[in-house]
């Protein structure tokens, strides 16, 4: 295997400074995977980072600005109705996206 490089850094600084950009941070420990992802925005400084952990990936993840931090979780029921955690990621992530676009407005 080799090492693929980063490139969330270039797509930030160079191809799209002014890009609602958004990644994803999964990780086995749920002690660290806040501040990993709170450590991206701070290296990487983009908008959002939708953080969550492998065990739980289909049901919680946390949505983190600079500025606040986000649970989107699935309910027994939700989940019974075959709703994916993937519905809710984007409806959040859309009004996100919205509410960027008019403030650079």
């Amino acid at each position: 295997m080799k090492m693929v490089p980063k490139m969330l850094s270039p797509l930030v600084k160079d191809w799209a400074p002014k890009a609602f950009i958004i990644s994803f941070k999964l990780e086995t420990d749920p002690s660290i995977v806040i501040e990993r992802a709170r450590n991206a925005l701070e290296i990487y400084r983009h908008q959002v980072v939708v953080a969550n952990i492998l065990e739980s990936r289909r049901s919680f993840v946390v949505i983190i600005t600079k500025d606040s931090e986000t649970k989107l979780l699935l309910s027994e029921e939700e989940v019974e109705r075959g709703i994916e955690i993937e519905e809710k990621i984007v409806g959040d992530l859309q009004s996100r996206h919205t509410a960027f676009i008019h403030d650079k407005n």
